[in-house]
């Protein structure tokens, strides 16, 4: 088992992350063990963060104590396996829908770093309580995602904080070329950050862009 980054591992091309929860999967992917430790499969095909590492992704924002918001959290795929990294840190999981928001809870449960929120990252005054965060993750279907992404790296994200972004083109037009779509949202991006690293994410994710960010 080699290490790529802090909390990352590989094996035969496979990516891990040491099970912060031994003997408990969390969407079904394969657990094996080395000695006495446990470590889960990180799917690259049902997490963006996972493609970008297997597409050469360099940035590593990720530490054991790090706070994070993450935005669209869907049903916590990713999330548990930055749960898994960031063992002493705090993970602010931003949802809205209410369906979602109950398996995002299950694992919550399980996992005390996971701090299920929901609310709408449109409106990021609904959870200003949680202050200053080292990183800002976000993975929402929306056409405002610029916008989002903005709004909430000026009420949360630490100055030269990195945020990470998956940019869907098809969510934001599907009339117009997604590179296209790509170049605009970097442009309204680049208002309030430096760009460090952009990748498409194919084959794992279709029309989509993985871009890491600096706040300015």
């Amino acid at each position: 088992m080699q290490e790529l980054f802090f909390g990352v591992y590989s094996k035969e091309k496979f990516l891990y992350t040491l099970n912060l929860v031994p003997k408990m999967s969390v969407y079904g992917e394969r657990i094996i063990k080395e000695g006495e430790k446990e470590f889960r499969a990180w799917d690259p095909f049902r997490s963006k963060l996972s493609g970008a590492i297997r597409k050469g992704l360099k940035t590593w924002p990720f530490k054991k104590d790090s706070k994070i918001l993450y935005l669209g959290a869907s049903a916590g795929t990713t999330i548990s396996h930055l749960s898994d990294i960031c063992t002493s840190g705090e993970i602010y999981s931003i949802e809205i829908s209410p369906h979602i928001m109950n398996k995002l809870i299950q694992i919550a449960e399980k996992r005390e770093n996971i701090a299920p929120i929901l609310g709408d990252a449109r409106q990021p005054q609904e959870y200003a309580e949680i202050g200053q965060v080292d990183v800002l993750y976000q993975d929402v279907a929306q056409p405002d995602q610029a916008d989002i992404l903005i709004k909430n790296s000026k009420m949360f994200l630490k100055p030269k904080g990195i945020a990470m972004v998956a940019i869907k083109s098809q969510c934001i037009d599907v009339l117009v070329e997604p590179q296209k779509i790509f170049e605009r949202v970097l442009e309204e991006l680049s208002v309030e950050f430096e760009l460090l690293e952009k990748m498409k994410l194919e084959p794992f994710d279709k029309d989509h862009m993985f871009v890491v960010l600096k706040k300015k």
